[in-house]
């Protein structure tokens, strides 16, 4: 069994840092040369433990999944693990979720991308807890890239195309999130209980 913990987003002040699952969040990050702000932030579970912390930041802040997808500028996904897990799992699991966002059509043209991705997630071994693994994207004058890396470290090769991004995102943010719950804290749209 699979849950999420939303985030105590919406009753905080904007752009105020938050803390999830132990985990603080900064209310703004420097993503390349980009200004970011914490746009949400959330828990996800599995079999009622808490697997990672996540947040989303953006240039500035979007409730919108769509909007948050096209908004220009520096992005970032930032997850900190919070138990132990294998590379490999996590690489299947964001596989999983891309697939399941897109049609063939879409997997087909995502799919080297998505090869190289997996690859540079494998060169991480064990994600232990503690962890922090941002998911960057920097723009460039072409286009850009994704950058993956694990406590301040590159890992493997940046990743070029705004698409693949867009697409990592689905993973939390698309029509079939990896949780609903999840999807709505990072959008900033949940209350505080």
């Amino acid at each position: 069994m699979i849950c999420a913990v939303p985030a105590l987003m919406a009753a905080t002040p904007a752009f105020a840092a938050v803390t999830v699952a132990g985990v603080k969040f900064d209310e703004a990050a420097k993503v390349g040369a980009g200004d970011t702000v914490l746009n949400g932030a959330g828990v996800r579970g599995v079999f009622f433990l808490n697997a990672y912390a996540i947040g989303l930041y953006l240039p500035k802040k979007q409730t919108d999944a769509a909007d948050a997808y096209q908004v220009k500028g520096a992005k970032r996904l930032r997850v900190v693990v919070l138990m132990e897990s294998p590379a490999e799992r996590l690489a299947q699991s964001l596989a999983k979720g891309i697939e399941k966002n897109h049609d063939t059509e879409a997997m087909a043209r995502l799919k080297p991308r998505l090869d190289v991705f997996k690859a540079a997630l494998l060169t991480i071994g064990t994600a232990h807890s503690g962890d922090v693994a941002d998911f960057d994207w920097l723009p460039n004058e072409k286009d850009g890239v994704l950058r993956l890396t694990l406590n301040g470290k590159k890992q493997g090769e940046d990743i070029e195309g705004e698409d693949f991004y867009q697409a990592l995102m689905t993973v939390w943010l698309g029509e079939r999130p990896a949780d609903h719950a999840l999807k709505a804290a990072l959008l900033g749209q949940v209350k505080a209980p």
